[in-house]
């Protein structure tokens, strides 16, 4: 693990909630750009956000989560919503990974994977090369994600990609610190386990994770 480990809090919708998770000390949010997502938000909302973070929390980090978007979109979406950071949370390829690495240079990149088989791994690490961060998530048919299906943890006690990696799946308060005693990442990414429903944080449990996180490691 990192010296200090970095948590990140998707799908957040409402300003008074991202408001008081930094507060808490948390330092990247997620906001999720795909309209078909239970959490979708405008970019126009997240652009109000991201104002009033500025202020208020200005080294916040703010990431949208786009899946089967195209560039413009993307670019859009980011001018908008004054993001920091873009998460690419479809089936990209790596070409179009390097085309958004090109178009934004300035902003922070993630590959996110859903992970099944070590094949997914080995996919994850073809990225490496170009992007900032790798997210690994869990696999559904359905949903890309905040699902809150937990990956194999054994399955990953050997990843040691290029580049920072971020643990996300099934991710509550409860399982945090077993997750962090067995593995490694530099960071974590939690959505549905922090929720009183999609997009609707629930700040007592967002309270508990800080909680639990303060007992093993430093965290931003």
């Amino acid at each position: 693990m990192s010296l200090t480990l970095r948590v990140k809090i998707c799908g957040i919708t409402k300003i008074d909630q991202a408001i008081a998770i930094t507060d808490l000390g948390i330092g990247t949010l997620g906001f999720i750009c795909v309209r078909k997502s239970p959490r979708w938000i405008e970019p126009e909302a997240i652009g109000a956000i991201a104002q009033t973070l500025k202020t208020h929390a200005p080294e916040t980090k703010r990431i949208g989560v786009f899946a089967k978007a195209d560039l413009p979109t993307i670019q859009q979406t980011v001018a908008v919503g004054q993001l920091t950071g873009v998460q690419l949370h479809g089936d990209e390829s790596l070409e179009f990974a390097q085309q958004v690495r090109q178009a934004l240079p300035e902003v922070e990149l993630i590959k996110a994977v859903r992970v099944r088989d070590a094949a997914d791994l080995a996919l994850a690490e073809t990225f490496a090369a170009t992007v900032d961060a790798l997210l690994l998530d869990a696999y559904h048919p359905t949903q890309l994600g905040g699902t809150g299906h937990q990956i194999d943890w054994e399955m990953l006690r050997q990843f040691r990609p290029a580049v920072s990696w971020l643990l996300a799946g099934g991710l509550n308060p409860g399982n945090v610190t077993e997750a962090l005693n067995l593995l490694e990442p530099g960071g974590i990414d939690l959505s549905s386990g922090v929720e009183h429903s999609p997009g609707d944080k629930d700040l007592a449990l967002v309270k508990k994770l800080c909680h639990n996180l303060h007992a093993v490691t430093q965290f931003a």
